[in-house]
């Protein structure tokens, strides 16, 4: 701004020295020299003029843009916030398409539609992600990261580009990392403080080795169901808790069996948001700035969206009488765990990189 102000300064100057030089006659009195403040606004306008012309210059652009969700869903509030954000930044030229609440598939079917191009750009799990691309399963491991706050600034730098630095090669180009929630443990029978309360806990986990492999490591009894069996699993005691983010208990209606909840923010859930290569190929360079630059915007309310519904969720379990412990002893988890030296156990798991690792613990 400070060089825009000089430049605006040398122009004013120069053209009160030409107009002295034409011999005009109306005043022999040097010109007042027009305030910084109003030079800074005539230079803001003409920044603000200049992208706009910029955003009008841009080919009419739609695209399909889906997430499974139903509507109430994180992921579809955020592809909604996205389109209004694109539209925005490229002054209606670049339409989204949103759609949602299952039309186009399930999470693995929308992956695949936008892997072989009949949608343009996804937001879904990071998890399902895996099942085709190894490199984002470091993201999979426990205890990388002490908020959700932390894993955005993580996953949106330069260290989520390098995960994902490989996506075109099954079909996708990485837009951007928004948020799933942090998972706790709750349970139906006794508090969980320490990780010697886990012990024998029969803790319903994802269809995951590496949720199955961390709690078995803590002694607890984890069992792998669906989400849509785990209601069923907590009222008839086959499941005596779950791993999961305190608001998809209060979405997933899950929590009319659950007495107590402990944060011990054991591990992240990703969203990640791309494109069809083929369809990304096609879009001028100003195009893909633009959807770039705004799905790390998205990204962000995604995180946010979610802060707010968990508190909104944990206020909906404590009034059925869940009981929240706070500050539960992370630590005890982290020791019985063995760490660092547990993540060496995937030391020879194609996906796994020491650097990529390092980086993120060193945040």
């Amino acid at each position: 701004m400070k060089k825009k102000v000089i430049s605006i300064a040398l122009c004013l100057t120069t053209v009160a020295t030409l107009l002295a030089g034409c011999g005009s006659t109306a005043s022999t009195t040097a010109p007042a020299e027009t305030p910084a403040a109003e030079i800074e606004t005539a230079a803001d306008t003409a920044e603000t003029t200049a992208a706009t012309e910029a955003a009008s210059d841009i080919e009419p652009v739609t695209l399909t843009v889906y997430s499974p969700g139903n509507e109430t869903s994180v992921p579809t509030k955020t592809i909604i916030k996205y389109a209004e954000l694109v539209a925005e930044a490229s002054g209606g030229a670049i339409t989204l398409d949103v759609h949602h609440s299952g039309e186009l598939g399930n999470d693995a079917e929308a992956l695949q539609s936008a892997r072989m191009g009949t949608i343009d750009i996804v937001f879904a799990g990071t998890s399902g992600y895996t099942e085709f691309y190894d490199d984002a399963k470091i993201l999979d491991l426990p205890f990388l990261f002490d908020s959700a706050e932390e894993a955005y600034e993580v996953v949106n730098s330069e260290i989520g580009e390098k995960i994902f630095a490989d996506l075109p090669s099954v079909g996708l180009e990485y837009l951007a990392e928004g948020d799933n929630g942090m998972r706790q443990i709750s349970t139906t029978n006794k508090p969980v403080h320490t990780a010697a309360d886990v012990k024998g806990l029969k803790l319903r986990v994802p269809t995951s080795q590496m949720y199955l492999d961390c709690w078995q490591k803590l002694g607890a009894n984890p069992i792998a169901l669906a989400l849509n069996e785990l209601a069923v699993a907590l009222s008839n005691g086959t499941a005596e808790g779950q791993d999961n983010a305190t608001y998809h208990l209060v979405a997933n209606a899950t929590y009319d069996d659950i007495k107590n909840f402990s944060f011990i923010n054991y591990m992240w859930m990703g969203c990640t948001m791309s494109a069809n290569s083929v369809s990304w190929s096609k879009l001028s360079p100003e195009v893909q700035a633009i959807l770039k630059e705004q799905a790390v915007v998205a990204a962000k309310y995604s995180f946010d969206t979610i802060a707010e519904d968990n508190k909104t969720a944990q206020a909906t379990l404590e009034e059925a009488g869940v009981i929240f412990d706070m500050e539960p002893d992370i630590q005890s988890f982290k020791d019985a765990l063995g760490m660092p030296d547990y993540y060496q156990n995937y030391a020879e798991e194609p996906w796994f990189n020491q650097e990529t690792l390092d980086a993120i613990l060193a945040h």
